[in-house]
């Protein structure tokens, strides 16, 4: 019997050069069509791989050792940190996440060179793998922001930045944040506190409330209904940004540039192409 997990990369790699195929050819229909059947693949293939990786909840927990999280690729870390945050982030945001809920050392150091040996290993070979590191996009020029980290999977909503994007964004990694802290079988690790509290401090009404004496550690709860009430402000004139940027990157980028974005010199080309 096949191994599922080869199955589904076969069927991406065969999508993705079908798409190729389809956007050399104009064929803009059935190459969108394509596109939706490479991103439910693609989903499934995550879903097949955090199944395999363990049977217990998707965070890892911080409370000793786990050699299988610890002997995995950087790559594999920063994929695990930025499907627990599923937005954008930083490199440092993405170790403060490793470290707090997963085994195994990354440090920022690793990501700088990884992100340029993701596109390199693209561009040798596109397709080859399921997924790739990518850098957010800006919702105005489409280029690549580089000091933000995402996802190939993702939809080209959810990789673009906006001008209320970082606010969001920071927001939305709150929940994500805390919310893994709530839902942990064990207490939280020194690292997931001191993470949480970096959200909390900058939340109005998130922080614990200060008492003579004693330290308080943040409630998980109260960051979540904190950061959710100024989410309520922001989060629809954000999603309008990007929705409307998104569709202007679909029907300007190729394939390559949706990824990685359109090259300082291309931005003339786009405009001109409007």
């Amino acid at each position: 019997m096949s191994d599922p997990l080869d199955a589904l990369e076969k069927s991406i790699s065969a999508l993705r050069r079908a798409i190729r195929d389809a956007s050399a050819a104009g064929d803009t229909e059935r190459a969108g069509e394509l596109r939706g059947q490479l991103r439910r693949a693609e989903r499934a293939w995550d879903t097949l791989v955090e199944t395999d990786e363990s049977a217990e909840p998707p965070v890892a927990p911080t409370a000793g050792p786990a050699a299988r999280g610890a002997s995995l690729p950087a790559r594999e870390h920063v994929h695990r940190a930025l499907t627990l945050l599923q937005t954008p982030a930083a490199p440092k945001l993405i170790v403060g996440v490793h470290e707090a809920f997963f085994p195994g050392e990354l440090s920022a150091s690793k990501l700088s060179s990884l992100r340029r040996d993701e596109e390199r290993s693209y561009r040798s070979s596109p397709g080859a793998r399921p997924y790739y590191l990518c850098p957010a996009l800006a919702y105005d020029l489409l280029t690549p922001v580089r000091a933000l980290i995402t996802i190939s999977t993702w939809d080209p909503e959810q990789r673009l930045v906006g001008p209320l994007s970082p606010r969001v964004n920071f927001l939305r990694s709150a929940v994500r944040v805390a919310e893994t802290v709530h839902a942990s079988q064990s207490p939280p690790s020194a690292a997931a506190l001191r993470l949480l509290w970096r959200f909390a401090m900058n939340i109005p009404d998130a922080a614990p409330v200060a008492t003579v004496g004693r330290a308080s550690s943040p409630d998980p709860q109260r960051v979540i209904d904190a950061a959710h009430s100024e989410l309520d402000v922001h989060q629809e004139t954000d999603r309008a940004t990007r929705a409307t940027a998104a569709r202007r990157a679909r029907k300007k980028l190729n394939d390559d540039e949706l990824l990685f974005g359109a090259p300082p010199q291309g931005v003339i080309r786009l405009q001109a192409r409007a």
